[in-house]
């Protein structure tokens, strides 16, 4: 057999299919959740995955605000962030995350999961995540996902 016959296909821009998926967070782990969607975002799950390119699905979370945390962690954990200036750290738990929006707990975590570069940034712009269970999105007849 001719060995040209076994070429590797690479995805590029024009070559990728992208679909919109919703995602259902109603009790769900937020950890799990986050993880599942970050594979789909970079398009782990599809055959024709290529690591440098954008070949994953849009994203849209819906019902946030049911997400769960196993254990302690509404209160022992800590998410840190600095603003810049001299004792300028600032910690906040999920809980108050939480009660300021429940959407900002599931980006975080997502985006946590993305690469840390210029592809995870344009990655984390298709990702969209609702409190409740209406989303605007219904022109693009995206497709549910059950996890």
């Amino acid at each position: 057999m001719d060995t040209l016959s076994y070429k590797t296909i690479s995805a590029n821009a024009a070559t990728v299919d992208k679909q919109w998926v919703v995602v259902d967070a109603s009790s769900a782990v937020l950890g799990r959740l986050a993880s599942e969607v970050a594979k789909i975002l970079r398009g782990k799950v599809k055959p024709s995955y290529t690591p440098h390119v954008d070949c994953g699905d849009n994203v849209i979370v819906i019902n946030a605000d049911k997400v769960r945390l196993t254990g302690d962690k509404w209160d022992s954990k800590v998410y840190v962030r600095h603003t810049g200036y001299p004792g300028g750290q600032r910690i906040s738990t999920p809980r108050i995350l939480k009660d300021k929006s429940s959407a900002i707990l599931v980006e975080k975590a997502v985006r946590g999961m993305l690469p840390k570069n210029r592809l995870g940034r344009k990655l984390y712009g298709n990702l969209y995540v609702y409190e409740g269970a209406e989303h605007p999105h219904e022109a693009q007849q995206p497709k549910t996902i059950t996890l």
